[in-house]
């Protein structure tokens, strides 16, 4: 790889301003100055800007807890997206969510520019769990629970896979609800069939990945190795 390109994904600057650093002097491999822009690297080698070493990564992991109000998306030229409360600094080439929450609908969204791992957790065929925190503006009977879990078709005719229904015993407005797809608007309509309105959702767990307790509305932060080992085992 060109140590403009390595330098540019790296987030180190745009590859004008990686120009002005190697003509600067301030760019070395392996304790050489690099003197030229398509100069090769390798995984092996050590590369550093003003005595820092700039280690390369392929693919980022961020777990962003998504605030209302904002859509899932890259980019868009009236709302506000989830990208936009990425830093700068993190916004590594390809970097986009993984699936979408609507935009009233807050709690874990998973940013990566890994996209064979984007791939697998939202193929239907690998049947990825996602747990959310719903309230309703009425109560729940625990007859939707077995309903729920038979599968339900809805309104549109759209058939949707067994969900597991955990409901608030102390206040039955709440409850816990798994899905393992991820249809439009699914929860709102599942519920809705039932002439129950969804007030609040939150998902708080994709696959074996869960909602850092301590991450703030509109926060994010990079996934730890171990979470992404488990995330790929989801």
């Amino acid at each position: 790889m060109r140590i403009d390109k390595y330098l540019a994904n790296m987030k180190v600057g745009s590859r004008k301003e990686v120009h002005d650093l190697i003509k600067a002097k301030k760019v070395t491999v392996n304790g050489q100055l690099v003197k030229q822009a398509k100069q090769q690297v390798a995984d092996t080698d050590i590369v550093k800007v003003a005595d820092e070493i700039i280690t390369y990564e392929q693919f980022h992991y961020f777990m962003l807890n998504k605030p209302a109000g904002v859509i899932t998306a890259t980019e868009d030229p009236q709302q506000k997206t989830v990208l936009d409360l990425i830093e700068h600094k993190d916004r590594y080439q390809g970097l986009s969510p993984v699936g979408r929450l609507d935009k009233d609908t807050t709690g874990l969204l998973l940013l990566t520019n890994d996209g064979q791992l984007n791939h697998n957790l939202l193929s239907p065929k690998k049947h990825v769990a996602k747990t959310y925190f719903v309230e309703l503006d009425y109560e729940v009977s625990d007859e939707l629970i077995v309903n729920f879990a038979k599968g339900v078709t809805l309104a549109d005719g759209t058939k949707v896979s067994p969900a597991q229904l955990n409901i608030d015993k102390s206040n039955k407005k709440q409850c816990f609800i798994t899905i393992h797809e991820g249809k439009f608007h699914q929860i709102k309509r599942m519920f809705g069939l039932f002439d129950l309105g969804v007030v609040r959702l939150k998902r708080i767990s994709m696959g074996n990945l869960s909602l850092d307790e301590n991450l703030l509305l509109g926060k994010y932060r990079e996934l730890t190795k171990a979470e992404i080992s488990a995330l790929k085992d989801s």
